[in-house]
């Protein structure tokens, strides 16, 4: 055995619990960082080949890893804009270049353009909301963009889509005269009609546009569909002074029902109206209608835009979509939070600022919604926080402390012996 071997074990095993201790310290410094993953420290053996009678000490590596997996406790707040995430997953954050990265780190607040940036600097990304649901990039960081949430200032937007859900009255009786699709001429007043409802949409300046619906039984399991400018009512109801807004291009439609089970039957129950002022076109889905023998009763109906409005607050739900909630107490969609998964977290590459990089090991990146697949929640109004153990670090600083003492002992006591052997020559 070679009394240099000694000393280079010796100094080997004081530089791996030396790197331990580092990692302790990070640790207990980071024990209040939100979003913080404690780094462990493992040590592995190196072996040097022995003959028999001789002994050559070899030495001890050490490896870094990260408890990202492990999720730590949730602490609520009174910011509707920290995140935290209940499960697994990540939020897809961007550094000031535009780089983007993964994070648990949730504490976001508005910068001096609106847009949410956590404490570290990095951006909240998302995909925002047009005129339909945003799709994710399975495999990319593709079409997302900094979630912005505004400056207060006043907004409108038009109507462009709606649903429509209700129940027509399968024992209606069928009207055969004239019905409010098959008047003569402008202001005539037809000799029927079974159902007659209203519904509001906004105009490009963010104007209340109301529509009155009728629907007319013509036929077994047929409803005519017409649709007129309630602006133009007299008394609230016919004669109008103008004719049947456009319906796909007719003046009205029909909906078909399954006489078995009452559902629609048209092939595209969503028709645009045009003809409105200051709407360009409205695609309402009557996809969900139902012809049972039930009274006419209206199950629900929703039409996107808004009337001008200032935002009062964010709101993000448990799926991940941001809502601005107007003055007016209208709700809007603006962005669907990204969330990002990998095989291996524990692998990631930890950059600087609480964020995490795909690693060699870590597997690649998917992108997705929470609430979907192995995705886990939205929290608003919490944050994740550190998942050290004070308790457990100082224990593991104690134990450091010792195995450090012990392994310069055994450097000292090859240097003494080395000493000893220099002075045999003297």
């Amino acid at each position: 055995m070679s009394l240099f071997g000694m000393m280079r074990t010796g100094a080997s095993g004081m530089n791996a619990q030396a790197s331990r201790l580092g990692a302790v310290s990070d640790n207990i410094a980071n024990a209040n960082t939100t979003g913080y993953k404690r780094a462990t420290t493992e040590f592995s053996s190196l072996l040097l080949p022995s003959t028999a009678g001789s002994y050559n000490s070899g030495a001890v590596a050490t490896q870094i890893r990260y408890g990202i997996s492990q999720q730590g406790t949730l602490q609520y707040t009174s910011s509707d804009t920290d995140l935290a995430i209940n499960g697994n997953g990540f939020f897809v954050v961007q550094d000031k270049g535009g780089v983007p990265y993964l994070t648990r780190a949730g504490s976001f607040i508005p910068n001096a353009t609106g847009e949410l940036v956590n404490a570290s600097g990095f951006k909240l990304l998302g995909y925002p909301f047009t005129d339909t649901a945003p799709v994710p990039v399975v495999n990319g960081f593709d079409g997302l963009v900094p979630v912005t949430v505004g400056n207060g200032a006043l907004t409108a937007k038009m109507s462009t889509q709606g649903t429509f859900v209700a129940n027509l009255d399968a024992g209606a009786a069928i009207q055969t005269g004239t019905t409010p699709g098959t008047l003569a001429a402008v202001g005539d007043i037809p000799d029927g009609y079974t159902h007659k409802s209203s519904l509001k949409a906004y105009n490009s300046l963010g104007g209340e546009v109301l529509m009155d619906f009728y629907y007319t039984k013509t036929a077994d399991d047929e409803f005519e569909v017409t649709v007129y400018n309630a602006a133009d009512a007299t008394n609230g109801g016919f004669p109008y002074t103008s004719g049947p807004l456009d319906l796909d291009g007719a003046s009205s439609q029909t909906l078909t029902f399954d006489p078995l089970t009452g559902f629609v039957t048209n092939a595209d129950a969503k028709f645009a109206i045009t003809g409105m002022p200051g709407v360009t076109s409205l695609d309402l889905d009557f996809g969900g209608m139902t012809q049972f023998d039930y009274e006419f009763t209206v199950q629900s109906a929703s039409v996107n835009g808004n009337s001008p409005s200032q935002i009062e607050r964010i709101k993000i739900a448990d799926d991940g979509i941001v809502y601005a909630q107007y003055a007016n107490g209208d709700l809007n969609p603006l962005y669907r939070l990204a969330m990002a998964s990998v095989q291996s977290p524990d692998q990631l590459q930890v950059i600087s600022g609480n964020v995490y990089a795909q690693g060699i090991e870590s597997g690649v990146i998917t992108i997705g919604f929470a609430g979907s697949g192995n995705f886990g929640s939205v929290l608003s109004g919490a944050l994740e926080m550190s998942n050290v153990d004070i308790a457990e670090e100082l224990t593991k600083m104690i134990e450091s402390q010792r195995s450090y003492t012990a392994d310069s002992k055994v450097f000292q006591t090859g240097s003494d012996l080395m000493e000893i052997l220099v002075n045999l020559k003297r």
